[in-house]
């Protein structure tokens, strides 16, 4: 198959992905980077994509892990090797999925990393709410720990998603994929300050759909909350690196750690699987064993 011809493939399949499959955005931008990456290493070595065999995706494997390539960018690139091979079969371009029998990495090699509930409280606490820019990272920030969203789900947020008076937000995840997700008092308070006094203020009256503005009245992006959220963690004097993902994992350590149960978890995370919400399984491995120690008459 020559360069052409590949990338035509490449082509189709995304758009499958996008059009049958109801991929995100995000995620297709990641599948397209990985599997040019893919492409590059078979025409370096002459193999036709067609004719490459189980020792040529084991071998790509082993090359991009060892240029220094994370378990977790490991296991979501050999998926979408996975998910290629798949397509072609589908697709009646290949006979054979010579990936079939690969095991995708396994996706963390360490626990994911979260805060202490102090830690929290103090970031948190961190924005200047009298101010306007400060009143709305306040109620992002917010929002963010107690919904467990990821960071591209909040910034995507619309007017139409929040339900304050219910106490909930629908949240557009993966796929397209909607979720109800329940926010506490605190974040409902924070968010009828923020709607009530400074987002009139960003809007700047120029209309816009979407919860989080910048100073421009234009949408707050998700570099922009990166970059908040390290000057906030600064100010809080959290030495960690920080980014919204490991406040996702500080919701969901702290909500196991108070009694949810994995499944409630896996609803309101909106993993697909089960086995994504696994990860946490170690927390509650440790509140039994408090639980054990302090109920069990032959503990000590």
């Amino acid at each position: 198959m020559t360069a052409v011809a590949l990338d035509d493939v490449l082509r189709d399949f995304l758009e499958y992905l996008r059009l049958e499959r109801g991929v995100a955005h995000n995620t297709l931008i990641a599948y397209q980077r990985d599997l040019r990456r893919y492409a590059a290493f078979l025409t370096r070595r002459r193999i036709d994509v067609l004719s490459a065999g189980r020792d040529a995706i084991v071998e790509f494997v082993r090359t991009v892990r060892s240029s220094g390539l994370s378990p977790r960018s490991s296991a979501r690139l050999l998926s979408a090797v996975k998910s290629f091979h798949r397509y072609l079969v589908y697709d009646n371009r290949a006979k054979s999925d010579p990936s079939s029998d690969i095991q995708t990495a396994r996706l963390w090699a360490t626990l994911p990393k979260f805060l202490s509930p102090e830690e929290v409280d103090t970031l948190l606490g961190a924005p200047d709410e009298a101010t306007l820019l400060g009143c709305r990272d306040a109620a992002w920030l917010e929002l963010l720990y107690a919904t467990g969203m990821r960071v591209s789900e909040l910034v995507g947020l619309r007017l139409a998603d929040i339900h304050i008076d219910e106490g909930y937000v629908r949240v557009t995840g993966k796929g397209g994929k909607e979720r109800l997700v329940p926010m506490g008092e605190a974040a409902t308070s924070s968010l009828r300050r923020y709607l009530g006094s400074a987002r009139p203020k960003l809007e700047k009256k120029r209309g816009s759909e979407f919860v989080f503005l910048n100073n421009r009245a234009t949408l707050l992006t998700r570099q922009a909350i990166w970059k908040l959220l390290r000057n906030y963690a600064a100010k809080a004097g959290i030495k960690a690196t920080l980014s919204p993902h490991v406040i996702r994992h500080s919701f969901a350590t702290h909500l196991l750690q108070n009694g949810a149960d994995l499944r409630a978890l896996q609803m309101m995370l909106g993993h697909a699987s089960l086995s994504t919400t696994q990860i946490y399984t170690h927390i509650q491995q440790e509140r039994l064993k408090r639980v054990y120690d302090k109920y069990h008459p032959r503990a000590h």
